[in-house]
């Protein structure tokens, strides 16, 4: 195997192992897949049937565009897995990353009509990197994704009402540091609006001047440009979880 290719199942193997320590799973649904270096058409995916903290490295599978599988595996894919994963894959150069989840609080966000709301610091500073996609029933039509596409755009989240949260980056770290803003943020809200008291008011100016802050800190030579603390993260599962996924 390609040195190139077996990093990449490092990481994407670990994004898994993180994502069951953040709390972030959904017994053995949701789906994180990586782009092959080099590749057009084949990617990483969880083998259907492995819970996210027994993946390894070395158990990911490997797909085409379609989602159909590329070699032997002791597990099939999930048929839900790669409609929106391969759209935005073909469609997106610079996705090589895409993370999806079903979480507790973003999943939440996903219900509500109004979506993420302009009420903190974190939501404001990624609501210019955030799109939506309206439900059209379970993931399981293609021709469903050339609107998974438009509606991401050149964003970098999409909200998938009433289903989930997806992120999109040229690397693991990049589109796992997206989905951990993204999943704070929407913690934040469902947390302050259970409090019951009334959400203290952001002016107008205040937000767009908040949005334009996260633009440009988030965004290219940002200061916090998302994958940065992809190593940091990589340190803190070893610490928690050892080496295990690295096999």
């Amino acid at each position: 195997m390609p040195d190139e290719e077996w990093r990449v199942r490092v990481d994407l193997a670990a994004a898994y192992r993180l994502a069951a320590i953040y709390g972030w799973t959904d017994l053995n649904n949701t789906h994180f897949s990586m782009r092959i270096p080099g590749s057009d058409d084949q990617f990483l995916l969880n083998p259907f049937g492995m819970l996210f903290d027994e993946i390894t490295a070395s158990s990911l599978i490997k797909v085409d565009h379609n989602g159909n599988i590329l070699g032997q595996s002791d597990y099939p894919a999930n048929p839900a897995g790669f409609v929106i994963h391969g759209a935005v894959h073909m469609a997106v150069a610079e996705a090589n990353c895409i993370i999806h989840t079903h979480s507790r609080f973003g999943t939440a966000v996903a219900t509500q009509k109004s979506g993420l709301l302009p009420a903190s610091q974190k939501a404001l500073t990624l609501m210019g990197w955030v799109g939506y996609h309206d439900f059209e029933g379970a993931a399981l039509d293609l021709d469903e994704r050339p609107r998974i596409v438009g509606d991401l755009g050149e964003k970098k989240i999409l909200i998938l009402r009433n289903h989930g949260l997806m992120s999109v980056g040229r690397t693991v770290g990049e589109a796992f540091v997206w989905m951990y803003r993204i999943e704070t943020a929407c913690r934040i809200q469902i947390d302050a609006l259970s409090g019951g008291s009334e959400l203290n008011p952001i002016s107008d100016a205040t937000q767009e001047h908040a949005i334009a802050q996260g633009l440009k800190m988030y965004g290219e030579g940002g200061f916090i440009q998302p994958g940065r603390e992809w190593s940091t993260l990589v340190r803190q599962l070893q610490r928690l979880d050892g080496t295990d996924y690295r096999r």
